[in-house]
């Protein structure tokens, strides 16, 4: 990847020059048809990093992609999502000279576009722009559909005759764009349940292995990126389908574990309530038993004492 030619394009209009594509419309947010990219495909491997939001659906044959730490392709109508500076590639093609055009389409955002409207910061909580590559949203035909149509109305917007209304009208259809994502990626974590609960399966495994190994005393607990590079998937999207599975965010599922921990601690050794904390990597006592009694609604000499 290191070795691979990297293209850098600081603004939207850098991309369609690259892609020998007409110049945009709008400076600070493009929709682009994927037949119409021209791109040295075929010289891959290479690499891409936009100074912008880059939202894509996705039908290329016989191409593997990679951000984040995963490759995949995409055969199947995907859409993924890039945040400004984030770095995409193409790892390998086969048979180009027989490929089909690709499908699809990309919106192309300028954060300047942003400025201003509730979405530049609200942008920020829709976590699947820091998902990897075989992270990616499948969509079923009905839902490809909704989502083309919400990108032909912001094309459409910005093509017409642009006034003081056009920026307020495109950020609403943004929004229903990300919210329509966001729901089918709640449906993506139910539909393909095995492959959700095998990784919940994979996470439960991982920290019972942590904190039976010690590691809780000098290291404390484990943070979500570190667990997450363990399973070999993106903190983000271990967070979504944690939440969606458990209705707990990973904090909250740890700090359940270690009161579980500490429950049994309590109840079947003759360790101190101050050994017992120092093994669960906690430095001050006081801490401890705040985070007990908060969770348990005793403190833990109280609850041992519930066992004598």
């Amino acid at each position: 990847m290191s070795s691979s030619p990297l293209f850098r394009f600081s603004t939207i209009s850098d991309y369609h020059r690259a892609a020998d594509l007409p110049k945009p419309a709008h400076p600070l947010i493009s929709v682009v048809h994927m037949e119409n990219v021209s791109l040295p495909i075929a010289e891959a491997p290479f690499n891409i990093v936009a100074d912008f939001y880059w939202i894509s659906m996705k039908k290329m044959q016989h191409v593997k992609f990679r951000y984040g730490q995963q490759t995949s392709d995409f055969d199947e109508g995907v859409l993924f999502f890039m945040s400004p500076g984030q770095l995409f590639g193409v790892e390998s093609v086969e048979d180009a000279a027989n490929m089909k055009k690709p499908e699809g389409w990309m919106i192309l955002i300028h954060p300047d576009f942003l400025w201003n409207t509730p979405l530049a910061k609200n942008i920020r909580q829709y976590e699947f722009f820091n998902y990897w590559v075989n992270e990616a949203l499948y969509l079923s035909e009905k839902e490809e559909a909704m989502l083309t149509a919400i990108v032909s109305q912001i094309e459409q917007e910005y093509n017409t005759a642009i006034d003081r209304f056009s920026q307020s009208v495109i950020i609403a259809q943004l929004e229903l764009l990300l919210t329509y994502s966001e729901r089918f990626y709640q449906r993506q974590f139910i539909t393909r349940k095995k492959a959700s609960h095998e990784l919940l399966t994979r996470l439960e495994d991982y920290l019972s292995s942590y904190f039976n190994s010690g590691a809780l005393a000098s290291q404390g607990l484990p943070s979500v990126t570190h667990i997450a590079e363990k399973l070999n998937i993106s903190p983000g999207y271990l967070s979504s389908l944690l939440k969606m599975l458990t209705g707990q965010n990973m904090q909250q599922h740890l700090h359940h574990k270690l009161i579980e921990l500490a429950k049994e601690k309590l109840s079947t050794t003759n360790l101190t309530v101050s050994e017992i904390a120092y093994e669960l990597g906690f430095e001050h006592l006081q801490s401890f038993s705040k985070m007990f009694k908060t969770k348990t609604n005793l403190s833990p000499l109280e609850f041992r004492h519930s066992f004598n």
